[in-house]
This record gives structure tokens, C-alpha cells and sequence, in this order.
């Protein structure tokens, strides 16, 4: 993949993020606390909605796509299984009325039942139109599915504003679903050659079966990865209230901001680890990568300890405990970011289902600590269960790579993913009462990081200022 490629592909992550941090305050400001805790339960919704339908065909997808000849035929063999059975189901529902609605916002109304399928309908969709755009290497169009629903979002909320329309929670949740149904037709205009020849590519079951074969087993993998990063917003759903809820998701958001380098980082480490494992020179340079992204890690949780303060003049008074919150939440994207340099084994062994188990086990960790943390401490118990469950992934995920393929010293890395996740947690949870001892702690942790990934900042550092000098 080429440079231009990458950063097309980038593009996506890096837009939507920033766009997020946009999103957010604005909808904080204007509608009410608890309706925002009722969109992360929408978005909870989708996020499952798809992995389960798509019945892991879109994994079987991209596996062949490579290999096979009538790509229209294997779209369609792809995509129609989980479509029809989603229909089927959605039908199904339906004919119940008010149940979809009054299940994940305990508001009986079959419009908002109707808004949520039509919402479940466009992602399943732009799931696989993505997957055409991704396959193709067309990293602009692919880039474009992760930045129009946010900036979608974002114009009609401000239009909601400008015009003063109510603050209601179907309003919240028709400007979702419009967001998510404009970027499927934008999609299906973009791949209507593919999509159209599909319809009437002919279907072989025969080779279906064969893809589920496949794909139904990455389910389980896809699920428990789903329960680390969305169980927690279950929980406290059925546990706590809404308001918490709103909080937590509000948390989540700001500290998605960190998976601008997690993207940017996957889209470029997995083609290139294959090909230095490939030529013999992987494990040497695989050691360098997993330092200079420890370095970021706790470089980016001790200044988010340090100054996540400033939040709080970006959201209303009921959302002051996100300061607190979103370090913890930073946990997500960090700790998978470095997992990704330390899995490597995995993949070269070809063992997945090791990849499976670390997740599994993970979820295990999170289900256990959302029922003892959130009933005491609400969303801060949620997101310290979750970023224990990430350690224990980051640990069993490095420990199986380790296992199945070559030994490398983690003394280090241990330590610092330790302290960092630990600081956190105590931030969390008892921050407002010890805030200035935390500012210490945190601003110890950052200077001993300092010394300790001097050569790494230093690089970086040298690195980004000659690419400074020649574009100058």
C-alpha cells in the first residue's frame, strides 16, 4: 500500500474523530441528559445489530475477494443471507409495534421503533458497500463512510439549533438515522456498478455454506470483543439510569479521539509486520515499534490525566464527572493500539483462536467487574471495568503471541501499561477528592516516561521536524 493510499484510508479516522469532539458538546447543550444516554443505546444497537447479521460473511468477503473471479456473485452470496434474515426479523418485531422502542429507550412509540430499523438497515448495508470501496483500495470513497455521518449529524443538529426545534428524543433520533441512511445512498451511488451486477449475479449455496464455515466462527470472537467495548453501556442501562448512561458515552466519545493514531496505526502495521516477518527481519523491528507505541500510551494518558480538566468547559454542568471518566476510557484505544505490536505471533502462527480466547477472557473480566463496580459507582465503575479488561486483553493477547511465537522482554512494557491503567483507575474513581495528589502522580508517571523513551521521543521529534524542513 502506498503512502497516498494510507493516507486516504486515514482520512476516515482522523476526520471523524475530530468531527466527534465537535459533535458532542454541541449535543450535550441541547438535549437533555438522559435522551443522550437513549442515543448510545441506538448506537449500541447498530454496532450489534451488524456483527450479528452479517453472520461473518463480511469477514469471508474480504478473505475471498482476492481469490475469486465474479466478485458481483460473491457479494451477493455475502450480503443476502444476513439482509433476509435481518428483514425477517425486523418484520417480525415490527408486528409488536411499540417493543423495539420501548426496550432500548423504555419510550413505547412505533415511530422511533420505525426510525431504529430503518437506522439498523442502512448500517447492515453500508457495511458491505464498504467493504466493496476498502477491497477495491478506493481509500478516499472508504474514508468518506466515517466522516459523512458524523459531519451529517453535525449539520442537522446545528439546523435544530438555528431553527429552534424541539429537544426531543425523536428528533435526536431522526437526525441519526438520516445521517446513517444519506451515507448509504451515497454508498450505493459510489458502488452501483458492483451492487448492480450482484443483483443479478447468480447464488450458490453451495458456496455460501462454504463462507459460513468461515465466518460463523468469528462470531463468537466478534461478540466478545463487541461485550469489551459495549457491555459496559448495557449495564448501565439495565443498573444504573440514563443520565449515567449519557455520561459515560459522553466520556467514551472524547477519549475516541485517541483512535486517530489507533487507525492510522492498524491501517499501516498490519501489511507492513507481514512483510518484515516475511523477509526475516519482523522480530527486531517489532520490538522498536512496541516501544515507540508504549511511549505514546503513557505519554497520552498522563497528559489526559493532566489536563482532561478542560472538558469541563466544553460541556454543561451535569457532564463535570467526565473529566474524571475519560482516562479511564482512554483504555479502549491505547491498550489495543499496543496490542497490536505485540500480537504478531498470533497472525504469523495462523492460530486465531487464540486471538478468540484473549477475548473471550477479557469479556469474562468485564462482566464480572460491571456487576461489582457499576451499581456502586455508576458510569466510573463502567470504565474502570473496562480498562482492567483491556490490560488483562493487552496481557493474554502479548503472553499467547509470546507462546506461539517468539520470546521478547516485557518487564517493561508490564510495568508502565500497569501504572497507567492503575493512575487511571484511581482517577477515576476518586479523583474529585484527590485531584491535586493525582496531578503529581501523573505528572511523576510523565517525566519517568520522559527518560525512560528519551531515544523514542527524540526520534519522533527529529523525524517530524525534517519532514517539516523539506516541505518548507
Amino acid at each position: 500500500m502506498t503512502p497516498r493510499k494510507i493516507l486516504s484510508f486515514a482520512i476516515g479516522p482522523v476526520g471523524g474523530a475530530l468531527l466527534g469532539l465537535i459533535t458532542l458538546p454541541l449535543v450535550t447543550w441541547f438535549f437533555a441528559q438522559e435522551d443522550v444516554g437513549r442515543l448510545s443505546m441506538l448506537q449500541v444497537t447498530l454496532s450489534f445489530g451488524v456483527l450479528l447479521f452479517s453472520l461473518g460473511l463480511d469477514q469471508a468477503y474480504v478473505r475471498e475477494f482476492h481469490e475469486r473471479e465474479d466478485k458481483p456473485a460473491l457479494l451477493k452470496q455475502a450480503a443476502a443471507p444476513g439482509l433476509l434474515l435481518l428483514a425477517f426479523t425486523i418484520t417480525v418485531l415490527l408486528c409488536f409495534g411499540e417493543l423495539i422502542s420501548n426496550l432500548l429507550f423504555e419510550v413505547p412509540a412505533v415511530h422511533l421503533s420505525l426510525l431504529v430499523t430503518l437506522a439498523l438497515l442502512a448500517s447492515f448495508t453500508s457495511r458491505f458497500l464498504s467493504l466493496v470501496l476498502r477491497m477495491n483500495e478506493r481509500g478516499l470513497a472508504y474514508s468518506m463512510s466515517q466522516l459523512l455521518p458524523k459531519l451529517l449529524l453535525v449539520s442537522i443538529i446545528g439546523l435544530y439549533v438555528l431553527f429552534g426545534a424541539d429537544k426531543t428524543l425523536t428528533n435526536l433520533v431522526a437526525a441519526m438515522t438520516v445521517s446513517f441512511v444519506a451515507v448509504t445512498l451515497v454508498f450505493a451511488w459510489n458502488t452501483r456498478e458492483e451492487w448492480s451486477k450482484a443483483v443479478s449475479a447468480p447464488f450458490n449455496l453451495n458456496e455460501v455454506k462454504s463462507m459460513l464455515r468461515f465466518g460463523l466462527p468469528l462470531i463468537l470472537g466478534g461478540l466478545a470483543f463487541w461485550g469489551l467495548t459495549a457491555l459496559d453501556k448495557v449495564f448501565l442501562r439495565t443498573f444504573s439510569s440514563y443520565e449515567e448512561l449519557a455520561v459515560y458515552s459522553v466520556s467514551v466519545s472524547f477519549a475516541a479521539a485517541a483512535t486517530i493514531f489507533q487507525s492510522v496505526f492498524s491501517t499501516v502495521w498490519a501489511p507492513t509486520v507481514y512483510k518484515w516477518a516475511s523477509s526475516g527481519e519482523g522480530f527486531e523491528n517489532v520490538e522498536k515499534a512496541t516501544r515507540f507505541v508504549l511511549a505514546i500510551v503513557v505519554l497520552l494518558f498522563c497528559l489526559a490525566g493532566l489536563f482532561s480538566w478542560v472538558v469541563t468547559y466544553l460541556l454543561p454542568t451535569a457532564y463535570s464527572s467526565v473529566q474524571w471518566i475519560l482516562v479511564s476510557c482512554l483504555g479502549f484505544p491505547l491498550l489495543y493500539m499496543l496490542s497490536e505490536t505485540t500480537v504478531v505471533g498470533i497472525g504469523i502462527s495462523r492460530r486465531s483462536s487464540f486471538a478468540m480466547l484473549a477475548a473471550l477472557i477479557a469479556f469474562g473480566v468485564n462482566v464480572a467487574g460491571n456487576f461489582w463496580l457499576i451499581p456502586i459507582f455508576g458510569a466510573k465503575g463502567a470504565a474502570v471495568s473496562t480498562c482492567v479488561s483491556f490490560l488483562v486483553f493487552f496481557v493474554l493477547r502479548t503472553e499467547f503471541s509470546i507462546y506461539l511465537w517468539r520470546k521478547m522482554p516485557r518487564g517493561f512494557l508490564y510495568t508502565y501499561t500497569s501504572l497507567s491503567v492503575f493512575f487511571a483507575c484511581i482517577f477515576t474513581l476518586y479523583g474529585n477528592d484527590i485531584g491535586k495528589p493525582m496531578s503529581v502522580a501523573w505528572g511523576v508517571l510523565l517525566l519517568t516516561g520522559f527518560a525512560s523513551f528519551r531515544r523514542e521521543y527524540l526520534s519522533a521529534y527529529k523525524f517530524f521536524r525534517n519532514k517539516i524542513k523539506v516541505s518548507s
